[in-house]
């Protein structure tokens, strides 16, 4: 749950930064994915880290 939530915030914000950027629908649409796909990393490894913790 949290990879998934990680991923969509990643995006949002990486939307908005390209729009802040004056970036055209591929710029937008590239930034999402690459912020996506790093927080949802970073999301991965909270939840590994939790994950190991808890047990």
């Amino acid at each position: 749950m949290i990879v998934i939530a990680a991923a969509l915030i990643g995006a949002i914000i990486g939307g908005q930064t390209a729009r802040r950027r004056k970036g055209n629908r591929l710029d937008i649409a590239q930034y999402a994915a690459g912020y996506g796909i790093a927080f949802a990393m970073a999301g991965l490894i909270v939840t590994v880290l939790i994950d190991r913790a808890a047990v």
